[in-house]
């Protein structure tokens, strides 16, 4: 049986199932970040509520804690977390990105100074993998190098072909059985890099194909109009992973394009800042004009939330720093994100996405209008 089998196509939309060691995600999905090992404010127990299929950690920070030991000791991240789902774990590549000003970058790997205690962390492509194989995550991906937009050629070219070297290595190392491997093309928004990129993952033979190195800065047309001229180039058979991304209209307009997987941390941060995610646009509960307005934040919605709690009580949650308030809108948020994700997998089943898509896009964009408007941050 195939690990990844497309059920059905319209235009390059896809809806698929993709067959891992902890279950079967159907696509196009969504994954919720939990970079140590958890969403914040939810249990696992709350994941599978909202509809999770698979969940996202990170390498790096779960290297520091809890660290390999613990994890060796309860047999992987699954029975530490309570979690019985699939788990794909980010390599460590973007904290190149995310947390340049505490690392150096070499051929050999990349030097931290660890943001928790300042110790000194060497992480390179062998290590990532035996981390991930420790991790026991369903997916691994390659430890790459992911540098900020824009950005001078040079910088974007050398982290190009470091990412190669890095694969390669990545790829001598023993993989664990049941463990997928996932490839990342990187490349900027030049497409000749990006096609050195892709050629140089597809040569190597993993298990899907992870598109990494947009949403790092560069504007919302440059990043769709990137998607637009790779992804006719990635290979049918293999999962198509769009890293880090996005607001409701990228994965509209993502899924479009024939993207599989996505991950980010919009719906869960701006969920602990009183941010709902609505058909309408993101609304502030914090805002006065919810006071005592006793409508659910969307009346269409069958979350926990929607389904019991008034705007006036959530704001009062929010207007006293109440942990119950970051949980339940964590929860909405979640299940705003699942449902339009299922909502997209059912039309593409059913041959209506592209109608869906023309009247949807116009929606969003005047809920969503740019990436740097999603958020009360």
């Amino acid at each position: 049986m195939n690990a990844f089998e497309v059920l059905k196509k319209e235009g390059s939309a896809r809806a698929a199932k993709l067959s891992l060691a902890h279950g079967v995600v159907e696509t196009p999905a969504f994954m919720p970040v939990g970079t140590n090992g958890v969403v914040k404010t939810l249990s696992s127990e709350d994941l599978r509520s909202v509809g999770s299929q698979i969940v996202l950690g990170n390498t790096y920070h779960l290297y520091l804690r809890p660290g390999t030991e613990l994890l060796e000791r309860f047999g992987g991240l699954h029975s530490f977390m309570r979690w019985n789902g699939p788990i794909l774990t980010d390599s460590g590549g973007f904290q190149v990105f995310s947390l340049a000003k505490i690392r150096t970058v070499t051929d050999e790997g990349i030097s931290f100074q660890s943001h928790l205690n300042g110790d000194s962390l060497f992480l390179t492509p062998e290590l990532s993998a035996q981390i991930q194989q420790i991790i026991g995550s369903d997916i691994a991906m390659v430890l790459d190098e992911c540098v900020s937009l824009p950005n001078c050629p040079q910088v974007i070219a050398q982290a190009v072909e470091r990412s190669l070297l890095w694969a390669k290595r990545f790829l001598d190392v023993p993989r664990r059985d049941g463990q997928k491997l996932f490839g990342i093309v990187q490349g900027g928004t030049d497409l000749p890099l990006r096609m050195r990129s892709l050629e140089g993952i597809l040569e190597m033979g993993f298990d899907g194909i992870a598109i990494g190195g947009l949403s790092v800065g560069e504007p919302h047309s440059q990043m769709i109009a990137m998607l637009s001229q790779l992804s006719p180039r990635l290979p049918e058979n293999l999962p198509h992973y769009l890293m880090g991304v996005g607001t409701p209209k990228d994965l509209l307009e993502s899924v479009r394009l024939g993207i599989d997987l996505f991950d980010c941390v919009l719906p869960t941060r701006n969920g602990r800042n009183g941010g709902f995610f609505t058909p309408d646009g993101l609304l502030n509960i914090k805002n006065q004009a919810h006071l005592s307005d006793d409508r659910p934040v969307d009346p269409t919605c069958r979350c926990l939330c929607c389904q019991n709690y008034s705007r006036a009580y959530l704001r009062h949650l929010f207007q006293l720093k109440e942990i119950l308030g970051c949980r339940l809108a964590t929860l909405h948020n979640l299940h705003y994100y699942h449902r339009l994700m299922r909502d997209m997998r059912e039309l593409i089943q059913g041959g209506t996405f592209e109608a869906y898509y023309g009247e949807m896009s116009k929606r969003l964009a005047v809920a969503y209008p740019e990436r740097r408007g999603v958020s009360i941050e």
